[in-house]
């Protein structure tokens, strides 16, 4: 396979809106050890590279944003068995999947699933890391518990309602409107109610027959917190997905202290190579069988690399079901 010496990217051109996502040559970075080269044809975007844009390059000093892709093998670094030039996959990546090649630690790469296309294989890591890695490793839900994610119809959301319910978990979502409340219910919550109910908290109490939730997955930076704390169950778990730009939370201490509920949070792109290698491990064992099966991402829109900015403008909106892809042409 000949791979040029440089690539179109998408890069931050500076901190604003999606005008600041601009085309620019990169070069193409050769695998180090342990790492794979990806020609890439299809990448997701994602509300971590909404703000990423809005801050600028990332802290880790990259300019070009998304985390997951799909595309061919196009070169292996050392030590790197497994795999060989021209095999479809697909990979949760440290930034840069908004370019033509993108460098993915080997355990962070799957095969893409025969049944999916480019696009729906590229939808799939950061849903299914993001969930797993929160749910069953930070939070450990157990299937005689209830669990609840805010955003049941995001990208990552709505791929964490088909798998978690695929495998018996007992799973209720939230949403903004009631076709996305409904649209909760096709993707395999047990329940789903507007977010913005005044009585949220008392209709999650009632789904789960009293048992309230164990484990919740807040992405909206604590906006229904006194919900949240009223159908938590005791020793139940919050962890956040967003920090709201820096926004804080006012904490009741004492509805803490009679349920013993604890609040954390985590950021996947961090995490150490080690612990996502782990959830790599558990996604292969439990998720990749149900792909084409039980799990299958619903598509929102695909826009070509060159209008990225339109991409985020849309996800902006909020009025999306689903996954919003970037399609790449091939070099």
């Amino acid at each position: 396979m000949h791979i040029p010496k440089t690539q179109t990217a998408i890069v931050i051109s500076g901190p604003g809106g999606p005008d600041v996502l601009v085309p620019r040559e990169l070069p193409v970075e050769t695998p180090g050890a342990g790492d794979i080269l990806i020609r890439v044809t299809a990448a997701g975007i994602n509300r971590h590279d909404i703000h990423q844009r809005a801050s600028g390059k990332h802290s880790d000093g990259r300019a070009v944003p998304g985390l997951e892709v799909c595309g061919t093998v196009a070169a292996l670094g050392s030590g790197v068995t497994g795999m060989t030039q021209g095999d479809r996959v697909m990979a949760l990546v440290p930034g840069g999947g908004y370019g033509q090649y993108v460098i993915a630690p080997a355990p962070l790469v799957m095969p893409a699933p025969d049944g999916f296309s480019d696009i729906e294989a590229a939808a799939i890591p950061e849903a299914v890391f993001t969930t797993w890695w929160n749910f069953f490793h930070l939070m450990s839900l157990q299937k005689d518990q209830f669990a609840l994610f805010h955003g049941g119809t995001s990208g990552v959301g709505h791929i964490a309602l088909q798998a978690m319910s695929a495998l018996g978990y007992n799973v209720i979502a939230t949403a903004g409107s009631a076709q996305k409340v409904a649209a909760c219910g096709d993707f395999g919550a047990m329940a789903a109610f507007s977010y913005d109910d005044p009585e949220l908290a008392t209709k999650v109490m009632e789904a789960t027959g009293g048992a309230g939730i164990s484990t919740l997955l807040d992405v909206s930076a604590g906006a229904h917190l006194a919900q949240d704390l009223a159908m938590m169950a005791p020793d139940g778990t919050i962890a956040h997905l967003s920090g709201g730009g820096g926004s804080t939370l006012d904490l009741p201490v004492r509805d803490l202290m009679a349920k013993r509920i604890r609040i954390t949070g985590s950021l996947l792109r961090p995490l150490p190579l080690d612990r996502k290698s782990q959830v790599a491990d558990a996604i292969r064992r439990d998720v990749w069988p149900l792909l084409g099966t039980r799990v299958r991402p619903s598509i929102a829109q695909v826009f070509p690399l060159t209008d990225a900015a339109a991409a985020h403008a849309m996800m902006e909106t909020g009025s999306h079901i689903g996954k919003i892809m970037l399609r790449l042409t091939p070099d």
